[in-house]
């Protein structure tokens, strides 16, 4: 099997971006959560979040989240152009800290949720959403 020059560098240039690409989003989506957290260390418990396991549709994925006393939650998609979901912010009048939307997943990925609680802590959470094209998985 004989490659021409021109395949060869498009074969090297394209498993340079399948290497490079979830980096620079793993990059950002730590950067964005320092950003959030002031670069303070987060503990695994006090956030919950609620996510279908297998989605059928990227384009509608539901998702909830609470954390008791919180006064922020961020939401964040890993394997999205763009991260940043949502953050909800909570005043000390709030009944529940907790809120639920849908989103948009442009394939299987992580969600991420970090909570600000009352006493300047943070939690974080993340779950797995697979996303299936068509019903059929993928």
């Amino acid at each position: 099997m004989d490659f021409t020059r021109r395949e060869t560098l498009a074969m090297g240039a394209g498993a340079a971006l399948v290497t490079v690409l979830p980096f620079q989003a793993n990059a950002a989506v730590d950067d964005l959560i320092n950003a959030f957290t002031g670069g303070a260390a987060t503990g695994d418990a006090g956030v919950e979040l609620t996510a279908p396991e297998i989605a059928e549709n990227g384009n509608t994925v539901p998702i909830a989240v609470a954390a008791e006393g919180a006064s922020a939650i961020m939401v964040l998609a890993a394997g999205n152009p763009t991260p940043p979901v949502a953050t909800f912010n909570f005043g000390p009048l709030a009944a529940s800290q907790s809120a639920s939307t849908r989103i948009r997943l442009a394939g299987t990925q992580d969600i991420i949720a970090v909570a600000k609680l009352a006493d300047g802590s943070f939690a974080r959470t993340s779950k797995t959403v697979k996303v299936t094209i068509g019903g059929c998985g993928g």
